[in-house]
């Protein structure tokens, strides 16, 4: 198989129409009709529907575009860390993470860095744990950041000098915005959304003591801000962390926190026994220099 294969594949899936397709890539329509049908003859899969007028992905083909990008991102990364080898320090970075601000540590790191090095190039990528853990496993990524707890047998670490507190997201006339702290018995019958990556749901569950099945959950969310648009318009209150939504001045929200200061920690991750690219291992020189002035109770 191809990258260029994988190339026309994305653009006809992106597109869905085989003639807009054929006019972005250059190419006649016959010749990549032609290519589509030795990949789907290769790979022993239908990917494509088609239509008269609009071409659409089977299950397999949307699967296969998710492989596909995946390989490309994978190529460029690669092709990038080899052209820095013989380059000052240059290159690209590429780091994921959830709403948090453990991010402005990873932002103030690459201030300082961009100032020795004004030719790395950095690219974030949005998602929850189990997000992150994915690209990272697969190498398109070089470092995560994580709430803990997270699997320490697969990553190498570095702890930051940040912790995130739990609580809950709701409208400012709710009738648990007089509280000052939010027990399990306040929500027991409160429709709620949680954040659905796996570890964050059983340190949730190990807070209220008992399975969050029981509880009225009417969603989940991958990152926070459409949830919060779901409870400001009174659908429901969304279990999350503090500071990630505004909740000060004309907004309509609030957040209280979990009764005894259910907290987490945030970690930068990277893969064992990773090989860095120049850029990469910088970073992480600074982000560790860094967190000295923390560990010895002073402020960079």
């Amino acid at each position: 198989m191809e990258l260029r294969v994988l190339r026309y594949f994305l653009a006809v899936a992106r597109e869905e129409n085989i003639s807009a397709a054929a006019d972005y890539l250059h190419l006649t329509q016959p010749t990549l009709s032609r290519q589509l049908m030795d990949l789907e003859e290769e790979l022993g899969k239908k990917l494509f529907i088609r239509g008269n007028r609009k071409i659409t992905l089977t299950e397999d083909g949307v699967l296969f575009r998710k492989r596909a990008n995946e390989i490309l991102d994978l190529v460029e990364k690669t092709e990038s860390e080899l052209r820095s080898v013989d380059e000052d320090i240059a290159g690209d970075i590429y780091i994921g993470g959830g709403e948090s601000e453990a991010m402005r540590l990873v932002a103030q790191a690459a201030h300082i860095l961009q100032k020795r090095y004004p030719n790395i190039h950095y690219h974030l990528y949005s998602g929850n744990a189990d997000d992150v853990g994915e690209r990272l496993d697969k190498g398109l990524l070089d470092f995560g950041i994580l709430i803990e707890p997270f699997d320490r047998k697969k990553y190498d670490s570095l702890r930051l000098p940040v912790r995130e507190r739990w609580g809950v997201l709701m409208r400012k006339d709710s009738p648990l915005a007089d509280c000052d702290y939010i027990t399990p018995d306040d929500l027991k019958d409160k429709p709620l959304l949680h954040s659905r990556q796996s570890k964050v749901q059983d340190g949730i569950q190990a807070w209220f003591g008992y399975d969050i099945e029981e509880l009225n959950i009417v969603g989940t969310y991958n990152l926070l801000y459409n949830a919060s648009l779901m409870v400001e318009e009174g659908v429901c209150y969304a279990l999350c962390l503090d500071k990630l939504i505004n909740t000060t001045g004309d907004s309509n929200l609030c957040f209280r926190p979990l009764i005894n200061q259910m907290t987490a920690g945030i970690d930068l991750v990277w893969k064992k026994y990773q090989v860095f690219s120049k850029a990469a291992d910088k970073f992480l020189e600074i982000m560790r220099e860094q967190m000295i002035p923390h560990e010895n109770g002073t402020l960079s």
